[in-house]
């Protein structure tokens, strides 16, 4: 067994524990943006070793493709240049959360998970203005065709800062399949294992979650690195993280699977 052997395996248990739903490929980058020398290989030997297992995910579904083989989604070529956004409703005891989550479909980043018990247009308004001040104006924002989102004064109010709506063929979410990835990381990563007795308590561990997603969680479709990596903020890294900050990720073009 090699001298670091005890060392690693206890820094991947630790990571495991924290990040539950992370598998063998996410808790490697996450080594190794703290300064290990290590392979997906020997990391995922200990790794079946000492038992940590990811429940199998659920298949991809496809997307929608043209007779011509062309598929007909908008995809980002830029920051700023798709937004996304959707709802996600938990409820508990009978009192309903509901969340509004807002990403950069080509950066990945969260950009804001608005919660409240009742979200309606005018929420709608007031999110994406708070955003266009903070990150300026999206070419297209793209969304179902909820009655928040279709809305006649959302849809004036978007044509008059100069944005386009991309509306999702109705049933049909494979279209809008970033926001959907980033609503099912949420619910896997974090909501299914969280219980909320206040509205105060939600939106607090919320807004961290959406820290640690955008700041310390390896995205795959980033070559395992975090959306926006500049910084850490809370939740602090475990301790074999602790004093590393990770290198700035270079945005790419992305597919959304």
């Amino acid at each position: 067994m090699a001298n670091d052997e005890a060392a690693l395996t206890a820094d991947i248990i630790a990571l495991a524990r924290q990040y539950g739903r992370y598998g063998y490929r996410r808790i490697t980058a996450l080594l190794r943006n703290a300064g290990w020398l290590v392979n997906k290989k020997r990391v995922e030997r200990i790794w079946r070793r000492e038992g940590p297992k990811v429940p199998q995910r659920q298949p991809k579904r496809a997307r929608l493709w043209l007779n011509d083989g062309s598929c007909i989604r908008l995809k980002p070529e830029r920051p700023n240049h798709v937004w996304a956004y959707d709802f996600v409703d938990r409820t508990h005891d009978g009192r309903k959360i509901r969340m509004l989550n807002t990403v950069d479909e080509f950066t990945r980043e969260a950009l804001d998970i608005r919660v409240a018990r009742r979200l309606n247009s005018h929420d709608v308004i007031d999110v994406l203005s708070d955003l266009f001040i903070l990150r300026g104006v999206p070419a297209h924002i793209r969304s179902d065709n909820g009655p928040e989102f279709i809305a006649k004064a959302v849809q004036a109010w978007i044509t008059a800062v100069a944005a386009q709506t991309a509306y999702i063929t109705p049933g049909s979410p494979w279209e809008n399949g970033c926001i959907e990835s980033f609503n099912g990381r949420l619910r896997d990563e974090f909501l299914d294992g969280e219980i909320f007795y206040t509205l105060q308590e939600a939106k607090v561990l919320i807004e961290a979650w959406r820290r640690q997603y955008n700041t310390a969680r390896p995205h795959s479709s980033l070559g395992y690195r975090p959306p926006a990596p500049e910084v850490w903020l809370w939740p602090s890294p475990p301790a074999a993280l602790k004093g590393v900050v990770p290198a700035i990720a270079k945005p790419a073009q992305l597919s959304c699977n």
